[in-house]
């Protein structure tokens, strides 16, 4: 299964949408979204996508009863735990202990945001991705993931 990941889009409307259009062209089959999606209306864009996607507040998200609302039950607080296809994955927006978490050997995979920052490594056989920053304003890049449930492997892509 291909997940398609994202984080921090921080309202930035296209390359939301760009990131969503690439992760379609890549046929995923979830979309996760990492926190600080920001406001409604970017949130109504991975509503309308066509796209099945699940995600989880971040510390920008503003008029979070909203969002929570209009999300349909796709979107809480973090963390967020979930089990596809026999894999255990954590969805966080937060960097803490996500070194630890994936120490524990509890999850196989590890997605969150927060630091703008793209990562991708394993740490004790657990897939830790970070996709970066979807709205490219911080780091001026602009990148999501791809992650492969299946190989356990994840793919930084930039938005161009």
């Amino acid at each position: 299964m291909l997940i398609g990941v994202l984080s921090d889009t921080h309202d930035h409307l296209d390359n939301t949408r760009k990131a969503l259009e690439l992760f379609k062209e890549k046929g995923v089959s979830l979309v996760v979204h990492c926190g600080d999606i920001v406001a409604p209306f970017c949130l109504d864009l991975l509503n309308k996508s066509g796209l099945n996607w699940k995600g989880v507040l971040g510390n920008n998200d503003g008029e979070v009863e909203i969002l929570i609302k209009r999300a349909e039950g796709r979107l809480s607080k973090e963390p967020k735990e979930l089990e596809l296809e026999g894999k255990k994955i954590l969805i966080k927006h937060f960097h803490h202990f996500v070194e630890e978490l994936a120490k524990s050997g509890r999850y196989h995979i590890i997605l969150y945001g927060h630091t703008h920052q793209p990562q991708i490594e394993k740490i004790n056989g657990t897939l830790v991705v970070n996709p970066g920053e979807c709205c490219g304003w911080v780091t001026g890049r602009a990148t999501v993931a791809i992650v492969d449930t299946e190989r356990l492997e994840g793919k930084l892509l930039e938005l161009g």
